[in-house]
């Protein structure tokens, strides 16, 4: 079996996630290895027996080809960690989904996002604040990241695409599997200016205990989170708990005492968020007008050399023998411009002298 057929393989697996997948990669190299393995290896490796059961169950039913087939005809495209693709933030986080399904187009540009989170039942205050904040970060380039549901998710992705901006909407169900139903046109739409996006197998049902999980994409995706309106048990508090955990910022719509659907962000606000009465709050913590500025000023300060440099590097990591093999440059001169690009904030070094573009987002 070829390496990313594998990949969809144990992506199969019931209970197989970022944790197994990992432990399976250190013990046998590749998960292509892994998929042949005797069930005593896949033991030593940590599976469980019940893990081990469900992997020879997969196994006998599992067809790459069927497989790809079905994706091809439905025009679902698929990422794993061995991509360039995957999204830079969301790899970061403790326990990144192994594989993501998603229809649409994922660009560099969704590397400067916002999750927008809130309540099913919002209040005419949160409509309002909703639509309004994400027209205000879609007009100025930031992509708008929610889950599709009914209330403050279904705003935030409309108002982004009435900008021209992007969104990314994730599911807690296949990306096959639209839910709620009525947000079909919705979809259609979201596929044209961004991506439609789930970690969960194409024809796998909504079911209640998907959408916990599925929040720690929506925020993970994110440079922050932002949450308009909750209840006391909203799930956009759910979202706020991962985007905690994973080091991401959180902005809260303060809202009444008196009003059940502010009762989540005041809480939020009490707990250390940052209170969001202005979506121009959000955009100057991120620093977007003076990334925008920087990036402006370094790029017209580039010399002939640097450009070259600056678009070999491409998406990717080169290591520096490899970079001076690719423009035929001595290493002494090479090392000497990459200094100076490091000074400019243009690229930065990795380990064993490997570089990697610093992109226009991320230079301030």
């Amino acid at each position: 079996m070829q390496e990313r057929d594998a990949w969809l393989a144990f992506n199969h697996v019931r209970g197989a996630g970022a944790v197994r997948f990992r432990k399976l990669l250190g013990f046998f190299g590749t998960l292509a290895m892994a998929w042949e393995a005797t069930d005593s290896a896949l033991k030593e490796a940590g599976m469980t027996e019940k893990l081990i059961q469900a992997f020879r169950e997969t196994k006998k039913s599992f067809d790459p080809v069927a497989l790809q087939s079905k994706l091809d005809s439905k025009g679902i495209k698929v990422l794993t960690w061995l991509d360039e693709k995957y999204p830079s933030y969301l790899i970061q986080i403790a326990q990144p989904p192994p594989v993501l399904y998603y229809l649409g187009e994922i660009t560099e540009a969704d590397n400067l996002a916002m999750a927008i989170v809130g309540t099913r039942n919002v209040t005419s205050y949160g409509k309002q604040l909703c639509k309004d904040t994400a027209k205000y970060l879609a007009g100025h380039g930031v992509t708008i990241v929610s889950g599709l549901a009914r209330g403050v998710d279904a705003i935030a992705h409309h108002a982004a695409l009435e900008m021209g901006g992007r969104t990314i909407a994730v599911l807690g169900s296949g990306v096959d599997v639209i839910y709620p139903p009525e947000h079909r046109k919705l979809v259609d739409a979201i596929v044209k200016s961004g991506a439609v996006m789930s970690d969960y197998a194409p024809g796998t049902k909504p079911d209640g205990i998907n959408f916990p999980p599925r929040n720690r994409i929506i925020s993970g995706l994110s440079r922050g989170t932002i949450v308009i309106e909750a209840g006391e048990r909203s799930g956009a508090l759910i979202t706020a708990k991962f985007a905690v955990e994973q080091g991401r910022d959180i902005f809260a719509v303060p809202g009444s005492v008196l009003s059940p659907m502010s009762k989540g962000t005041n809480h939020l606000i009490g707990q250390g968020a940052i209170p969001m009465t202005n979506p121009a709050t959000v955009v100057s913590h991120l620093g977007i007008e003076k990334q925008k500025i920087a990036t402006q000023q370094t790029k017209s300060e580039l010399s002939p050399l640097e450009r070259r440099i600056y678009q070999a590097l491409g998406s990717g990591t080169i290591h520096v023998d490899e970079l001076c093999a690719k423009l035929d440059m001595p290493i002494e001169k090479m090392n000497a411009t990459l200094m100076m690009m490091q000074l400019k904030g243009l690229v930065a070094q990795e380990n064993n002298q490997e570089y990697r573009a610093v992109k226009a987002w991320q230079i301030g």
